[in-house]
């Protein structure tokens, strides 16, 4: 039995050890994951009710999610987007649908929020069944290179990035500048 809350203070330490562990084994990965939440929850892009927990009935943290601001920015245009990073299930709880049950709880919460998209770099086998697509459909880019295929985009509304061409500008605490 898995419970998908807010996560709050008290969590932090569990998240930390599980991002890491999470990512320990991953090999696109810069394994600085856990501080990168870290820094992201001090930052203006973080929204409270879009860092979530999934917990057991033990009260053990299985699994964290977060979704921070980013823009898409297009010359003197910008428009408001989520950035999805990261996913964290620690070990043992992969491949149970506790990622899935965050990614879904987070679209539906930042829909009420008020979000229409959702950007992310991740693998092009997981997230498209999510609804993700390539961001490149929508005439978004990142400022800087990655594979087509795993810069990736979905619409929490319909037409949610319509006309909103242009480049991802990450918090500065992704450190992409």
């Amino acid at each position: 039995m898995i419970t998908i809350r807010q996560e709050e203070k008290k969590d932090h330490q569990q998240v930390f050890q599980l991002t890491e562990e999470a990512f320990r084994e991953m090999e696109h990965s810069d394994h600085q994951e856990q501080f990168l939440v870290e820094k992201l929850r001090r930052s203006e892009a973080f929204i409270p009710e879009l860092s979530l927990v999934a917990e057991n009935e033990d009260g053990r943290i299985a699994g964290h999610i977060l979704f921070t601001k980013l823009k898409i920015v297009n010359g003197t245009e910008s428009f408001e987007s989520l950035a999805l990073a990261p996913v964290s299930v620690k070990p043992e709880f992969q491949n149970q649908g506790i990622g899935g049950r965050l990614i879904t709880t987070g679209h539906r919460i930042a829909r009420e929020l008020g979000y229409q998209s959702v950007i992310l770099i991740g693998h092009e086998n997981y997230y498209p069944r999510f609804g993700y697509k390539k961001t490149s459909n929508f005439g978004i880019s990142f400022p800087f290179d990655i594979p087509e295929e795993n810069g990736m985009a979905v619409e929490l509304v319909k037409d949610g990035l319509k006309n909103k061409k242009g480049v991802v500008k990450y918090p500065q605490e992704f450190g992409t500048d």
